[in-house]
């Protein structure tokens, strides 16, 4: 896992030494990302940045790397992911005559350029299994291609230039080529404000993403967007046993292949279903190959499980069930503990929203994933997360939720694991806010996205609630999960962690999002097919744990701590950066009420951690508004 930025400039000479000042600036603000080794490739024309965080082959996998043997044309990569099938086509290419000068799956993706892509290099992405983002050169044709993996778990942003583009992995590398504007218009206000993705709009005016699935080609004649992948109706057809026994052996599959590193590996455990279960088969995988006892990590904070106090989105702390998979499947595990004063720390909170890019003001929920990531990067380099097996299997209560399936909005906003109201300011402008409309904003993304949604087809097409419920899958695939990929890449390539997530797997999404809904819920409960899968690997109480998100503290301390920062803006007044943004009136009557009778003490909460990380990111990253 590594940092990639880059420029392809067909007017400047990129080799001149103010540009390779601005070169090495900017991969420079990728060290993060990858700090075992760096490296600049630069030409007339084009120049690779590479920051790197090494995992397999570490000698051998330096980059920018380059192929520049007499067999064919010259390229240059740079690369950030894994494939996990690079043994596969390793021996493909070898018996296509290619001889291979490292063991590193960097080169396997590089070489599979020169052999099946250069004319189209969707026919390279689409046999690559793993998460990835990486730049190819064509030297003799003066062209750029950009790859990102299927579901966006690797970040790649470029930005158009008059005479080319600039790219990296986040947006902090194309910020600081002066090429580059800091400025946010409505639209990327609107997308900093919804929790809502949407590859093309990266907030800053002129800048995109690359969109999951696809490849972008930069040229002398302009750039395009080109797909290679995307969710269909598969018509499945299988019976409930043999779909679950299916996705089991696709699971053991996606483990054995994701427990592939040249250095220390670890699990992420919460104790619910999803990272027990993954937890319990690389335990398997570790133990059948001789490995010893797997390591296990599980954030908990100080307090939390002794005076839990259950509410509509968590019904039980972690940690009991924590503890309980770690003896039952025996991992080497450790508890991170943190407090108030660890989260609320200034520089922990600076850390984690430099990491962002953006203000996603979800506070405790951000500044604790660093800091966990933070202690196991002391221990481990590579760990595999649970991340996304909700999203995939359906198992956020919103989904079950006659109500919320049946508003006609993204179901994460209509229920109650966001706290949102498109409508309600908060503490918003109120000016602003109607100036912006948010409502129609969030509307338009939705209905753009229902028109991609795959027709279904088969029996189940006949009735209303499958094909409602295709929707929900859709719109939780491709419009909220990249929101946590993204938050889990940005955390932990913070710290030079690699965080896996299995159920990313493409064979496993493209088979589950085929099946009917009656088969995700064929026992009356959420995952039933990731239930039924894997309950022999793991407790029966993890079995019949329901869905519990992500922790967030309960300290009333913290949001004391809150309302102290908030009030320190407040003691700023109009010179306060964020003051033209908000209703200072509004802050002021929300300090002055008591926390206790807050309608919803979690959703005033993160309206007043929004408030602190908008007024931080409009200082340190001196964003002109011009909305």
């Amino acid at each position: 896992m590594c940092g990639i930025c880059g420029w392809i400039d067909y007017r400047r000479d990129l080799g001149e030494d103010a540009n390779r000042r601005t070169l090495a600036g900017m991969n420079q603000t990728m060290s993060c990302r990858g700090p075992d080794q760096e490296g600049i490739w630069v030409s007339r024309h084009a120049a690779l940045c590479h920051r790197r965080l090494a995992v397999i082959d570490i000698e051998g996998g330096r980059q920018p790397m380059a192929l520049d043997d007499d067999s064919g044309p010259t390229l240059q990569m740079v690369y950030s992911g894994e494939a996990y099938n690079f043994r596969e086509l390793r021996a493909e290419l070898d018996a296509a005559g290619h001889r291979f000068r490292t063991s590193s799956d960097t080169e396997v993706v590089l070489r599979a350029h020169r052999e099946w892509g250069r004319d189209d290099p969707r026919e390279v992405a689409r046999r690559l299994n793993g998460m990835f983002a990486y730049a190819v050169w064509d030297t003799e044709r003066e062209e750029l291609v950009l790859v990102r993996d299927r579901l966006g778990v690797k970040p790649l942003y470029y930005y158009p230039t008059p005479d080319g583009v600039l790219f990296g992995s986040e947006p902090k590398a194309i910020l600081a080529n002066p090429q580059a504007d800091r400025v946010v218009e409505a639209d990327g206000l609107r997308r900093a404000l919804a929790w809502v993705a949407d590859p093309s709009n990266a907030v800053f005016r002129g800048m995109r993403e690359v969109p999951p699935g696809h490849v972008v080609r930069i040229g002398r004649g302009g750039i395009r967007e080109e797909r290679y992948w995307r969710l269909e109706d598969t018509g499945h057809t299988d019976d409930v046993p043999t779909t679950v026994q299916h996705v089991r052996d696709l699971l053991e599959d996606t483990a054995k292949r994701q427990l592939i590193a040249d250095v220390p590996l670890c699990t992420l455990l919460s104790g619910g279903l999803d990272s027990s279960a993954l937890t319990a088969l690389a335990a398997r995988h570790v133990t059948d190959q001789g490995g010893g006892k797997i390591r296990s990590f599980a954030v908990d904070f100080a307090g939390y499980a002794d005076n839990f106090q259950a509410d509509d989105v968590r019904g039980t702390p972690d940690t009991p069930y924590v503890h309980e998979v770690a003896e039952f499947v025996g991992t080497d595990h450790r508890d991170i503990l943190l407090s108030t004063e660890d989260m609320m720390d200034p520089r922990v909170r600076n850390a984690a929203l430099h990491a962002r890019d953006l203000p996603a003001g979800i506070g405790d929920m951000d500044t604790s994933l660093y800091l966990l990531f933070k202690a196991v990067r002391e221990e481990s380099t590579v760990a595999l997360s649970g991340e996304s097996a909700d999203e995939v299997f359906g198992g956020y209560r919103d989904f079950h939720d006659a109500d919320t399936v049946a508003a006609d909005t993204f179901p994460w906003l209509a229920g109650r694991m966001m706290n949102h109201d498109a409508k309600d300011p908060g503490l918003f402008n109120r000016g602003l806010f109607a100036e912006l409309d948010m409502p129609g904003y969030v509307d338009e993304q939705y209905r753009r996205a229902l028109a991609e949604v795959p027709e279904l087809t088969g029996p189940a097409a006949k009735d209303p609630h499958e094909r409602r419920m295709r929707e929900i899958c859709y719109l939780y695939l491709t419009r909220f999960l990249p929101n946590l990929l993204d938050r889990k890449d940005r955390m932990s390539m913070a710290v030079g962690l690699e965080v896996r997530v299995p159920f990313c797997d493409h064979r496993l999404v493209e088979y589950v999002f085929g099946t009917p809904w009656a088969h995700k819920t064929f026992d009356g409960r959420e995952k039933s097919l990731l239930r039924h899968a894997t309950k022999d690997l793991i407790p029966d109480s993890v079995v019949q744990r329901v869905k519990s998100p992500y922790p967030s503290t309960q300290d009333e301390g913290y949001e004391k701590s809150l309302r102290d920062r908030v009030a320190g803006i407040l003691a700023e007044g109009e010179n306060a950066p964020v003051a033209p943004m908000v209703d200072l009136k509004a802050i002021r009557e929300r300090l002055d009420a008591p926390s206790s009778q807050a309608q919803n003490q979690m959703g005033q909460r993160m309206q007043l951690e929004r408030v602190i990380d908008l007024n931080q990111w409009l200082a340190d990253y001196d964003v002109e508004l011009n909305v």
